[in-house]
């Protein structure tokens, strides 16, 4: 078998080299003059990051799941299967600050029929979703290079309302939590699918485009992907604020929001809020929480599993079953002072009561309506936790 190799990108800089190895795993290598760390789980000071089997978690989970791979091997003819081959080939502009792009140079690929697939470039994630830029009123699908501010999100084909979940609970707990906490979203249509969005505002970008180290909780604890994608479940709450506590710059800080945002996942009926749905990112005090991203009221939908993605106190944990007891419970558990968990309650409590404007139904729409079911789900989630 030929041993395939990698150049990695640290802000479009030579940080190091990845290579596959005999027995079948991977090894990173930092160059020789590199002084930074890339990631939290890839330390400067060993030079050298082995994994027996398959591509390291951590480049595993720079690569697409789901729509996006399909569409991307397919495009390039590499099996679906191939971690390493689809970032030699879609690597070069992935998530955060780190890129990977092929030692020696590939064949160029036969256009066909097919709707983009961000050539050199990929994304993370299960959802139909394509990096795109603004284009007049509309966006359209980004070019290999240059700026792609922005991911489209699209509903697929078993879940039409997807788009219009997310965007009415990214809505509900920007005024729950304050706009700061919630990526920066709005509707568009993206002309070269011809499909209506959300469109996302990248947070790993600045404004010129030059990126920010932003690492998931997978990537950080080193979970492998698995070939159901079921990795990233595999973890505690516990195992997050752990993650917090060993590197976040402002600890005590971010401890408190991860803590608030359990308890509004539960109130908006979040199930799917596992390990790369949180991440850290770049700021000018160091490594800091990312604002939310990826939220949807999964309790709206029957076929999505009802339990906590991820555990608490080593326990699948059902929704019906978070209560206000748990959450103070856990929120101790991970070192917050008393007087903390009980102001997180009281300052949701009072702006859960301000954010009901938001699920309000449009006129004319029936008892059994998207937006009168999605509420009724918000509404209990609330009178059970809140009190209110």
């Amino acid at each position: 078998m030929d041993v395939r190799a990698a150049e990695v990108l640290f802000k479009d800089s030579l940080a190091g080299t990845l290579v596959e190895t005999a027995s079948g795993g991977t090894r990173f290598t930092y160059a020789v003059d590199w002084k930074q760390p890339i990631a939290c789980c890839l330390p400067v000071e060993r030079r050298e990051h082995e994994w027996a089997q398959g591509l390291h978690p951590f480049f595993q989970h720079l690569g697409p799941e789901g729509w996006l791979r399909q569409r991307q091997a397919r495009v390039a003819h590499i099996a679906e299967e191939d971690d390493f081959g689809l970032l030699l080939r879609y690597g070069a502009d992935c998530i955060g600050a780190v890129g990977v792009r092929s030692a020696v140079p590939l064949p160029n690929i036969e256009p066909i029929a097919e709707a983009p697939a961000n050539p050199g470039r990929t994304i993370s994630g299960v959802q139909r979703k394509l990096l795109v830029v603004k284009d007049g009123d509309t966006f359209r699908s980004a070019d290999p290079t240059g700026l792609a501010p922005y991911i489209a999100k699209f509903n697929p084909e078993d879940i039409p309302t997807l788009v219009r979940n997310e965007t009415l609970s990214l809505c509900w707990i920007s005024a729950v939590l304050g706009k700061s906490e919630v990526t920066a979203f709005d509707l568009g249509q993206v002309a070269d699918v011809n499909e209506h969005a959300l469109i996302v505002t990248r947070f790993d970008r600045t404004a010129d485009g030059k990126k920010l180290r932003l690492e998931d909780f997978a990537q950080i604890l080193c979970k492998p992907r698995g070939q159901d994608y079921t990795g990233k479940y595999g973890a505690g709450h516990e195992d997050v604020a752990e993650v917090i506590r060993a590197h976040s710059s402002r600890p005590e800080i971010d401890l408190d929001k991860f803590f608030r945002r359990l308890i509004v996942f539960a109130l908006v009926g979040n199930c799917d809020g596992h390990l790369k749905n949180f991440s850290l990112l770049e700021t000018a005090t160091g490594l800091r929480l990312a604002p939310l991203y990826d939220v949807v009221n999964t309790a709206f939908y029957p076929v999505y599993d009802q339990n906590l993605a991820l555990l608490i106190d080593g326990k699948r944990v059902q929704l019906d079953a978070v209560t206000k007891p748990l959450l103070e419970k856990f929120g101790r558990s991970i070192g917050l002072p008393e007087r903390a968990v009980e102001q997180a309650f009281k300052d949701l409590q009072r702006t859960a009561q301000r954010a009901a404007s938001h699920l309000i139904p449009p006129r004319g729409e029936q008892p059994d309506g998207f937006v009168h079911r999605y509420a009724e789900i918000v509404s209990g989630a609330c009178l059970r936790i809140l009190g209110e």
